[in-house]
């Protein structure tokens, strides 16, 4: 079996097992295709199978000399486990040599967000007596009413959308489903949208998603990503942006105004609530910055 089979082998079980989204495996896969390069450009060169943790040593210590960041070399290290813990469950090799390799300590970094101002400033950028300015307003609002993924906003259907009881269904990540409120705001701009942008969109072409483009087809992670960097300008935001920051800044909003912990969990689709926690981390900051700015004794 070669290195392409064993890995394509691997992916489609992985798949099978937990319903990985496909960016998660195209991930996985990337890992596993540059530790085979790497291995086949040294001297005595070995295969994937007859690997030893002293390898995986020497190609996180070069990744180390290359400066690749402590999250992507724990990522790194989370594929190489999960791949030779499969192979090893399959007997396809003798001893999993990663038993012996460490996660590198990742610091706690603090989600990017915007304040409330600047995303007010954000959600005013695109002109809306255009087409596709109305789209994007509804894409944007949409976004942050609701906390979506990118890939959960642009993959969104039609029949996924309840106006009348104002909810979303989501297919998030690993094909696990909830319903998310809209609010009486991105209700509107989705109504506007459906009766005036869509229609002028499709010019009578036929799409079951709910988002299209000029072409009335779905738009792609990368057409959105450099949608809200281009309304960053206008909107006199300087930071860099991305479509998981108004996701951050949908969850850090919710809990500054009161907001519990798992309901926020809830929204997000979060499995396990550790992973909203880091939210906690971003809400006490803020409310650091405001005792220090209003109390007498900040």
């Amino acid at each position: 079996m070669n290195k392409l089979d064993i890995i394509d082998v691997f992916l489609d079980n992985l798949w099978m097992e937990r319903g990985l989204s496909e960016n998660t495996l195209s991930a996985y896969r990337q890992d596993l295709q540059q530790f085979e390069d790497w291995l086949g450009q040294r001297a005595g060169s070995h295969h994937l199978l007859e690997v030893s943790a002293d390898d995986i040593r020497s190609y996180l210590d070069a990744r180390c000399k290359r400066q690749i960041s402590v999250r992507s070399n724990a990522r790194l290290i989370s594929s190489l486990r999960n791949f030779y813990r499969y192979l090893y469950r399959e007997k396809s090799i003798h001893a999993d040599p990663t038993l012996l390799i460490d996660s590198p300590r990742q610091g706690r970094s603090l989600p990017k967000s915007l304040s409330e101002t600047d995303v007010e400033a954000l959600l005013a950028a695109p002109d809306t007596s255009t087409v596709l300015g109305l789209r994007d307003r509804c894409m944007l609002e949409v976004l942050y009413a609701c906390g979506l993924r990118v890939s959960e906003l642009i993959g969104l259907e039609l029949a996924e959308v309840n106006l009348r009881q104002g909810v979303l269904r989501i297919n998030g990540k690993g094909d696990k489903q909830r319903l998310v409120p809209l609010g009486d705001e991105a209700i509107d701009w989705l109504e506007k949208y459906q009766d005036e942008a869509r229609p002028r969109l499709l010019t009578g072409r036929q799409c079951e998603v709910l988002f299209v483009s000029r072409r009335g087809q779905g738009m792609s992670r990368q057409a959105f990503w450099q949608l809200i960097k281009r309304y960053a300008g206008p909107a006199g935001i300087d930071k860099r942006l991305s479509p998981h920051t108004l996701r951050h800044a949908f969850a850090t909003h919710l809990l500054n105004n009161g907001a519990d912990l798992r309901v926020v969990q809830m929204l997000l689709g979060h499995s396990d609530l550790s992973t909203t926690q880091i939210y906690t981390h971003v809400a006490k900051a803020r409310l650091k910055i405001l005792h220090e700015a209003h109390h007498p004794r900040g």
